[in-house]
């Protein structure tokens, strides 16, 4: 099992049904130097990537159509939708949109640490992934290493 240094540290990101997608685009802009993109920018960054990753899901529905729950046609219909929650398919299609390593940590709560439960997107490469931290409860934040926090001002917890 992977551990995390415990100096890493989340970003909340509201719950608003799309909290996957912007935890994505805020660790896209961290991952690639960028200020923290504003709550608004970040809302919009985050509805273009989820047309996108249906977009991705319909271009590889090959691949993609058996590990999908019910009917492929009503599933991508309904994740156009702002509300409708993502989950490990959303983040496999995301690390194809954008060409990136996406590593998704969770709370280990008997050690206090954060351990890696999937990682995405390796085919294109191992270092710098974006990191995001799920929560167990249909929720993610976007988690920032020690070497992002000089680039970005963003409104943060330490953990």
């Amino acid at each position: 099992m992977k551990r995390m240094p415990k100096q890493e540290t989340w970003i909340g990101i509201p719950g608003d049904g799309r909290c996957l997608f912007r935890s994505v685009i805020h660790g896209a802009w961290l991952r690639s130097g960028k200020q923290s993109p504003s709550e608004s920018c970040q809302k919009d960054l985050a509805d273009e990537l989820r047309d996108k990753v249906v977009d991705e899901f319909i271009k590889r529905r090959a691949d993609t159509e058996w590990f999908l729950e019910g009917d492929f046609d009503n599933y991508v219909v309904q994740m156009r939708q702002p509300h409708i929650w993502g989950g490990e398919p959303e983040l496999l299609m995301c690390s194809h949109v954008l060409q990136t390593p996406i590593t998704v940590y969770m709370r280990d709560k008997n050690a206090g640490t954060l351990k890696i439960i999937s990682e995405y997107g390796q085919e294109y490469g191992k270092e710098n992934p974006i990191k995001v931290l799920y929560h167990g409860y249909g929720h993610y934040d976007v988690l920032m290493s020690p070497e992002n926090s000089a680039s970005s001002k963003p409104r943060w917890k330490k953990r």
